[in-house]
C-alpha cells in the first residue's frame, strides 16, 4: 500500500475540485484505483499501485491550482487532467488557465480548455492561415469566432466574414420555405449562435447592418478580394477542391483565414475529393500556414460525446477495406463512413 499527502490551504478550492457530492473525487478514485480521504486540511491518497497514487497526487494538485485561479472545475476538466498526468504531462496543466481569448457579451471569459485548443489559439495568433481539423465538440468554430471578435475589437481588422458550404445532407434546399437567404440560414446557424454569444444580439445586428459582419454561403465569396478581414470557413470538409482553392485565393492584405472541418463528416458524393483533405496535404509545410489537428481528447462537450467519437474511430479502423475495382475512383475511409 502506497500513501501520499497533500496540504490544502483554502477549503473553498477543495470544494470546487471535489464537486457536488464529491462527484469529481469519485472520478479520480475510479480512474486511478485510489482512495482519497480529507483529514484536517490534508488529503490522504492511498492505493496499491505507486504510479497511480503519484498520478492522483499530481492531478489533484493541478486541479487545486486551476481552482485557485478562479477556474470552475467540471467533469471534463477532471478526466482530461487525469489523462494528462497518466501521459506524464502534469507540468502542462498550469498553462491551461493562461490567456483569455475573448470576453462574451455576458462577461464570460473564453479560454482554451485543453492543450490542443491552446495550440490552436496560438496558431491563429501567429499565422495568416490556420487549418483546424478535428471531431465535433473540440471548439474549432467557437474559438475561431472568439479570436475573430478579439481582433475586431482591437481594430486589427475591419470585418468578420463567416462562411460555410451549403451542402445538402439528406435534405433538399428546394423543399425549404422562403427565399435563398432563408434556405441557407439553417446551414449558418452555428456561426450566428457563436456571434450572438460574443457580441450580444443588439451589437451583432448593429455591426451586421453596417457591413462589419458578414455571414454567407461559400458561393458568395467568388470573385472577391477580402482585405482587412478575419475570414472563417466552417465545415470545410464539404468543400470541393475547386471551392477550397477559390476560397484560399480570396485572401487580401491585413487579413487572416481560419479553416475548420471534420474529415469524418463528409457529405460530398463518394467520387468527389474533399477540398479540406486536399488542402491539408497541399499546404502542409508552407510558411505562415499552420495545420492543427484536434482529437477526441480535446472534446469539451458531454463526456459521452468523447466516447461516441472514440467508438466510431475504433469501428472505422476495424472495418475491412473494400476491394478496389480497376478504373474506379478510390473511395477513402472517411467517405465510406460519412453520415447519411
Amino acid at each position: 500500500m502506497t500513501e501520499r499527502s497533500i496540504s490544502v490551504d483554502r477549503m473553498e478550492n477543495l470544494i470546487n475540485v471535489f464537486g457536488s457530492f464529491d462527484e469529481n473525487l469519485r472520478i479520480i478514485e475510479s480512474e486511478l484505483d485510489v482512495k482519497v480521504l480529507d483529514r484536517d486540511s490534508e488529503l490522504k491518497i492511498s492505493g496499491e499501485d505507486e504510479e497511480n497514487v503519484a498520478c492522483a497526487e499530481k492531478a489533484i494538485e493541478g486541479l487545486l491550482s486551476l481552482a485557485a485561479r478562479g477556474e470552475s472545475i467540471t467533469e471534463q476538466n477532471v478526466r482530461y487532467i487525469v489523462k494528462l498526468t497518466q501521459e506524464g504531462k502534469a507540468e502542462k496543466i498550469a498553462s491551461m488557465a493562461e490567456g483569455v481569448v475573448c470576453i462574451t457579451a455576458k462577461g464570460k471569459p473564453v479560454k482554451a480548455k485543453t492543450l490542443g485548443q491552446k495550440n490552436y489559439i496560438d496558431a491563429i495568433k501567429n499565422n495568416t492561415v490556420t487549418v483546424a481539423v478535428g471531431p465535433a465538440g473540440t471548439g474549432k468554430t467557437y474559438l475561431a469566432v472568439a479570436a475573430a471578435v478579439t481582433a475586431f475589437r482591437a481594430k486589427q481588422v475591419n470585418r468578420i466574414i463567416l462562411t460555410r458550404p451549403a451542402v445538402e445532407a439528406g435534405e433538399k434546399l428546394g423543399f425549404l420555405p422562403g427565399d435563398l437567404q432563408n434556405k441557407v440560414d439553417p446551414y449558418l446557424r452555428p456561426l450566428y449562435d457563436a456571434l450572438f454569444d460574443m457580441f450580444g444580439p443588439e451589437t451583432y445586428n448593429k455591426y451586421l447592418e453596417k457591413g462589419n459582419i458578414e455571414v454567407a454561403p461559400l458561393a458568395y465569396m467568388r470573385g472577391r478580394t477580402l482585405d482587412d478581414s478575419f475570414i472563417i470557413l466552417d465545415e470545410a470538409q464539404n468543400t470541393s477542391r475547386e471551392q477550397m482553392k477559390m476560397f484560399l485565393t480570396r485572401l487580401g492584405f491585413n487579413s487572416k483565414i481560419v479553416i475548420t472541418g471534420d474529415e469524418t463528416q463528409i457529405d460530398l458524393p463518394a467520387d468527389k475529393t474533399s477540398g479540406l483533405k486536399e488542402a491539408v496535404r497541399v499546404l502542409s509545410g508552407i510558411e505562415d500556414i499552420e495545420i492543427c489537428r484536434l482529437t477526441s481528447a480535446d472534446v469539451v462537450r458531454h463526456v459521452l460525446v468523447q466516447r461516441i467519437i472514440e467508438a466510431y474511430e475504433k469501428y472505422e479502423r476495424a472495418r475491412p477495406q473494400p476491394p478496389h475495382r480497376p478504373g474506379a475512383p478510390r473511395q477513402n475511409q472517411t467517405n465510406r463512413g460519412r453520415r447519411k
